[in-house]
């Protein structure tokens, strides 16, 4: 029997190392430990591909950037509480199927990630390289994952209260803040 989720190789385990593929080269270290830590939770939940709602959960517990974006207080708990029901209830339903909006055309590579993730990781690439850095943030990919009103993420989101469209403004707003020099920038 295949595995759901493809194993990690050996060479994804450093994707920095020369003969990586080419987008995960592109990934700091930071968001290498988000991926495979959405990797673990996909498998872990019994899901067949890594979806926005596994990327903002692994991004929550891996980064502070992304967390100080949604700051202290109950919808900070509420949005943690929605992503670990997740695998006992809530999200269930989510189980069997692609996590796509439509608004892309399908595409089933990115090593194990719906559509709208491997979009969203393309995406946070790209976002780096506009201002100028080599490789993705955990905020660019928070930036990402929050632009497809259809993602799994925004939904969690809205469950606990959290606007997205707040979200990609703060982040906006202190964009120098979390990836310019200053103190949480990496």
């Amino acid at each position: 029997m295949q595995p759901r989720i493809p194993r990690q190789s050996d060479q994804d385990e450093d994707c920095r190392r020369p003969d990586a593929p080419a987008d995960d080269a592109r990934l700091s270290d930071e968001l290498a430990a988000v991926v495979s830590g959405a990797r673990r939770r996909a498998v872990r939940d019994g899901d067949r591909q890594i979806d926005t709602a596994h990327l903002l959960h692994s991004l929550l517990e891996h980064d502070p950037d992304v967390y100080a974006v949604f700051g202290e207080g109950p919808q900070i708990a509420r949005l943690l509480g929605y992503l670990v029901q997740r695998s006992i209830g809530y999200g269930l339903r989510w189980q069997g199927t692609v996590e796509d909006s439509g608004a892309v055309p399908v595409v089933m590579h990115g090593e194990g990630f719906s559509p709208l993730a491997a979009s969203a990781m393309q995406h946070a690439c790209r976002r780096a390289a506009q201002r100028g850095d080599a490789q993705a943030r955990g905020i660019d990919l928070l930036a990402a994952i929050v632009l497809d009103p259809q993602a799994r993420a925004v939904e969690v989101l809205a469950r606990a209260g959290i606007d997205a469209n707040a979200v990609r403004a703060r982040i906006d707003e202190h964009r120098d803040e979390y990836v310019g020099g200053g103190e949480t920038a990496r």
